[in-house]
């Protein structure tokens, strides 16, 4: 969404913090199921986590 309003790095923050949360294996169930040493949080705290890398 932020890309289609032209708010390029904006966009660019958000897939970088969400691959980074991702990259330390801090996600929801579905794909702590598919990961080795995941740690599973619920969907708010995965948003959290998120947010506290942007």
């Amino acid at each position: 969404m932020f890309e289609h309003l032209g708010w390029r790095d904006a966009a660019d923050d958000i897939i970088k913090a969400v691959e980074q949360t991702i990259g330390e294996k801090i996600v929801t169930y579905d794909f702590a199921r598919l990961m080795d040493g995941a740690t599973e949080v619920k969907c708010s705290e995965f948003a959290s986590a998120i947010v506290d890398r942007l």
